[in-house]
């Protein structure tokens, strides 16, 4: 049986390692952390439970397709609720908007908060579906680095439509030529950040993304977002799949334009086939130093990053949601730092999650867990320890506005997650969440693509390369590799 080596344990890792074995591969994932997961991963502070890395979910069909490839009902190891509300945003002014997850009770209460008409509000949802109905199968579902891509009808049919595609304006601008009020602008602009990237340059094709989470719903798993890729990681020890925990890849050996295998600290291991689930950047850097590197894609811009604070809290807020977003005043200024300055503003928006709304025993009874996040720049050297410390303050007095309640001395239980962790735990350059930015018209086609353009048998899947970063995209990675990799 042909060897198959998958780096990095990660959800792209675990699916491109359970769609190879179904494919017929005897395949080893080596995974340098203890844990399999990748961003993934959770934590428990004394009597708190929380997911360290993603807390949306949405698109769950891609999870249960991977059990039902192996003729497993997902059901029976993985299930899920699905959200009606998708996220409660407030304003500093006092505004409150619930959104739902259904397109016309969305639209109705929008309408009567923002004072926008509802067919409006309709019609650009019809537009959000329109544009991931003419893109997804070229830009999301195959590689854009095969010619027979470009020949398919549903190619041709985004082609002659490329003029709803809004690629040549930006989010913002998308947004403001169908909204005049700022708070809605603002509520769809925020969708840029679902691929690190800012609204004020990020192409309006970005304006897809509300259509998944309202078409496809938002979900928590039983067990939190943790259970995504445990559960996955457990169907492929089941099917054989071996993973070689605290095993670091320190090179992957080529001879003759060809893949051979990789180097471990432990030894020399051979493969037919081997597959990076590591961040681009540090796979050239570190693990191919001797290979041609793609520079101009390498040097890409990078995604922005995150500061997340995992607060234990000992008291319940019932108008809080499992989803909730505290809006910056000024949310130009606050992706000018990001991007411009590689700073945080003193205002910024703040995202705090609760699983506990659903998860009872992730916090102890009249408690919460809360994760809180606010988007950051990449690890570029700043002073992190006085940008937390000023961040923090900032946060904790923005709360305190909107929910008239000083949180600080209901915090028991902290720990913070900044950049230069996310980049030290998943190799993720820089702690960018996403790898390259979006923050161009053609950012698609300037990833890396998921095979090796000079090294024969050599792929790539994961955030870092086509089609994204994300769940959903790191799973269609897999897929799409598995389409590349030639049957044994």
């Amino acid at each position: 049986m042909p060897e198959a080596l998958v780096i990095g344990a990660g959800i792209g890792g675990i699916a491109t390692a359970l769609r190879l074995r179904k494919k017929g591969y005897c395949v080893t994932v080596l995974e340098a952390n203890d844990y399999a997961g990748g961003k993934l991963h959770a934590i428990s502070l004394g009597p708190y439970r929380f997911d360290l890395g993603p807390s949306l979910f949405t698109m769950p069909q891609f999870v249960d397709e991977l059990f039902r490839l192996f003729d497993k009902d997902p059901k029976n190891h993985f299930s899920y609720i699905r959200k009606d509300t998708i996220c409660n945003y407030f304003w500093d002014d006092g505004t409150f908007f619930s959104a739902k997850a259904a397109p016309e009770a969305f639209a109705s209460a929008a309408s009567t908060t923002f004072n926008e008409p509802e067919d409006r509000i309709l019609d650009y949802l019809h537009n959000s579906k329109v544009k991931y109905d003419l893109t997804a199968p070229l830009f999301l579902e195959s590689s854009l680095h095969k010619l027979n891509t470009y020949l398919s009808t549903g190619t041709l049919k985004a082609i002659t439509q490329i003029h709803r595609l809004d690629l040549s304006r930006s989010l913002h601008q998308t947004n403001a030529s169908y909204f005049k009020n700022t708070k809605l602008i603002q509520l769809f602009n925020r969708y840029a950040t679902y691929n690190g990237s800012s609204p004020y340059i990020t192409p309006g094709i970005m304006s897809m993304i509300p259509h998944l989470e309202m078409f496809f719903g938002t979900y928590l798993p039983k067990g939190g977002m943790h259970e995504i890729s445990q559960s996955l990681y457990r169907l492929a020890v089941d099917q054989g799949v071996a993973f070689k925990f605290g095993e670091k890849v320190t090179s992957i050996r080529v001879a003759s334009g060809k893949v051979q295998g990789v180097q471990t600290g432990s030894g020399t291991i051979d493969a037919d086939v081997v597959v990076s689930n590591m961040d681009v950047v540090p796979t050239y850097r570190q693990l191919l130093p001797q290979a041609k590197a793609p520079e101009k894609t390498l040097k890409q811009e990078r995604s922005s990053s995150a500061l997340i604070f995992y607060w234990g809290i000992d008291r319940e807020f019932p108008e809080l949601d499992l989803h909730n977003i505290l809006f910056s005043e000024d949310y130009e200024n606050e992706f000018d730092h990001l991007f411009s300055k590689k700073d945080i503003c003193n205002d910024p928006t703040v995202y705090i999650n609760i699983t506990s709304k659903h998860e009872k025993g992730d916090a102890p009874e009249g408690h919460e867990n809360w994760f809180v996040m606010i988007n950051a720049p990449g690890n570029y050297g700043q002073n992190w320890p006085e940008l937390i410390s000023r961040t923090r303050k900032n946060m904790i007095k923005k709360i305190k506005k909107t929910l008239k309640t000083d949180i600080s001395p209901h915090i028991k239980e902290e720990y913070i997650l900044d950049p230069r962790g996310i980049e030290s735990n998943t190799s993720s350059y820089r702690g960018a969440l996403y790898g390259a930015a979006s923050n161009n018209k053609f950012a698609a086609f300037l990833r890396h693509p998921n095979f090796s353009q000079h090294i024969k048998n050599l792929y790539f899947c994961g955030g870092s390369v086509h089609p994204g970063g994300g769940i959903p995209l790191c799973l269609l990675s897999a897929k799409i590799v598995d389409d590349l990799v030639e049957q044994p």
